[in-house]
């Protein structure tokens, strides 16, 4: 009992402890990364681990037995010596780990991991609880070593930790209820000084929704108004409380005419609790379809949280042209844009007329596509509602830049790269792929499928397969939806040797490398889809 509570033993298990709370945490900064965009929602991470094609346990599973065996190996060999068989039968576990880790890398997922201040602390509490964890079980492997122990035992005692990865699911979300004792009343402080302080400024304020388009829509709005007026809006495709309060609270609201507000929903009364932190004077629906089926499970719920915005507009509201008739019924007013007509599309932009205020004059965009110039619409409507004039947006449209990975045009040498790797709904890439028909030479579509469809998943992803058939190279990324997509390519004549499917996007890029030449365009559709 003495060489248990030794100095020696008690420091043994604090490093050991910290050793394997290290290499749970670098194992799990891909799995935090998801549950990062699950929102930090413990249900929505478990939805995530349960997926059919999800073999996160599998390989956890996979590492524990590695650890196990090759442990107890080295620690029989070494037992001649005596109390440091133990020790050395811990380095076959660095091994692994750094195995286990090497080959993380090549497991294509979306939701890479922001370090975020939140995200940090996360990530403190797991490496603190795991290493408590680690340091527990150490002691009491060390106990019963002490208390029961032979020779055989004694160099085996560590072998049990091999059954650390299994917990680490179980300790990620462990960790992240206790960090919900912190976050979740510092967040909704946050977003009621962010709800006070845009009720006391008279700023403008325009929200935009919708199942697709809203961030498209976002940056080609913030383009046309900047021409005239100090804009803010919420950065990239921040949609949610905090990422709303987070561009409220960084703001000088006094520097600003104009606060564009993107907001985002995956659930009836998401977009009802975002009104309630900046309610819109002018609300945008960019359109709807069944994207987020997952979450919402009807068609009528998508309706209905996209049509909450309505209910707090002040001012007026304009909807995309197709989804106008499904909020007739709600009391205020409503426009449907059908402001732009005459749509010519080319590989070097779109034009269209654009009619505003019984005036018409045509435009111009380096923007791609028939659904550009919708968004642009759409944009110009609240434009004009605000005080701009046609030729002043006219003018303004001709300027709007690429927005990044929304169909994006880059050149790469004599190569045509469209980034839409954003874009995840069936209307978008449907959209995308007339686009990459505009262009000359072969035409290859990158893509892992559709993601957040729920029942429609299947069908939807089937019918993008079919849509593929024709073109000169398909690259499938991933295993999560690539065999309907497979399977609908096939089935509507698609060649078998122009269809490839690859792991990760990295060996999509190597397959790529071998096969272009100069005139020929890549079309990235989609990013990798993990989370719902």
């Amino acid at each position: 009992m003495g060489i248990f509570v030794s100095v020696p033993k008690t420091a043994e298990c604090i490093v050991a402890a910290l050793a394997f709370a290290a290499l749970l945490c670098f194992t799990a900064y891909k799995p935090l990364g998801v549950l990062q965009s699950s929102g930090y929602k413990n249900g929505k991470f478990v939805k995530w681990l349960k997926k059919k094609d999800n073999v996160l346990f599998t390989r956890l599973t996979f590492l524990s037995l590695m650890c196990l065996f090759s442990s107890a190996v080295v620690g029989l060999c070494f037992s001649f010596a005596g109390e440091w068989a133990a020790v050395v039968s811990l380095a076959p576990f660095i091994v692994f780990f750094a195995v286990y880790l090497w080959a993380d890398r090549k497991i294509a997922l979306r939701s890479t991991s922001v370090f975020t201040p939140r995200f940090k602390r996360l990530y403190v509490i797991l490496f603190t609880i795991s290493a408590v964890f680690a340091y527990i079980i150490i002691t009491l492997l060390n106990f019963a070593d002490a208390v029961w122990g032979n020779e055989i035992f004694s160099a085996l005692r560590y072998c049990p930790l091999a059954l650390l990865p299994l917990a680490l699911i179980g300790l990620i979300l462990l960790s992240n209820l206790v960090a919900a004792v912190y976050e979740v009343p510092h967040n909704r402080k946050f977003v009621r000084k962010a709800t006070v302080k845009l009720k006391n400024h008279p700023i403008k304020v325009i929200g935009i929704t919708g199942s697709y388009g809203k961030t498209s829509t976002k940056f080609i709005l913030n383009a046309v108004l900047s021409s005239k007026y100090r804009v803010l809006t919420t950065p990239r495709s921040h949609n949610t409380p905090i990422g709303i309060a987070l561009a409220i609270n960084n703001a000088n609201l006094s520097e600003y005419d104009i606060f564009i507000a993107e907001m985002g929903a995956r659930h009836v009364g998401d977009i009802a609790e975002l009104c309630e932190i900046c309610p819109p004077d002018i609300s945008l629906i960019t359109g709807i379809c069944g994207q987020h089926m997952e979450t919402f499970g009807t068609f009528a719920n998508v309706v209905k949280a996209k049509g909450e915005i309505l209910a707090y507009t002040k001012e007026s509201a304009i909807t995309a042209a197709d989804c106008y008739e499904l909020f007739a019924e709600y009391p205020v007013n409503i426009k449907k844009c059908l402001c732009a007509s005459d749509i010519a599309c080319t590989k070097d932009g779109t034009s269209f007329t654009l009619t505003l205020g019984g005036e018409s004059k045509r435009a111009h965009t380096r923007l791609l596509g028939a659904h550009a110039a919708e968004n642009i619409a759409l944009a110009a409507e609240a434009a004009f509602a605000v005080g701009m004039t046609l030729d002043e947006i006219v003018c303004a449209i001709e300027n709007i830049d690429f927005i990044e990975h929304r169909l994006q045009l880059i050149k790469s040498g004599d190569v045509n790269i469209l980034d839409d790797g954003y874009n995840s709904n069936v209307k978008g890439a449907r959209a995308a792929l007339k686009v990459l028909k505009l262009f000359d030479g072969r035409k290859i579509v990158v893509t892992p499928g559709l993601v957040e469809l729920g029942v429609l998943e299947k069908q939807e992803n089937s019918a993008l397969g079919s849509e593929l058939a024709g073109f000169d190279m398909v690259i499938l990324v991933g295993d999560t939806l690539v065999q309907p997509v497979r399977e609908g390519y096939l089935q509507n004549g698609g060649d078998a040797e122009k269809i490839i499917v690859c792991q990760t996007l990295a060996a999509a890029q190597e397959q790529l490398k071998n096969y272009l030449h100069a005139g020929d365009t890549v079309l990235f559709l989609n990013d990798l889809p993990d989370v719902v």
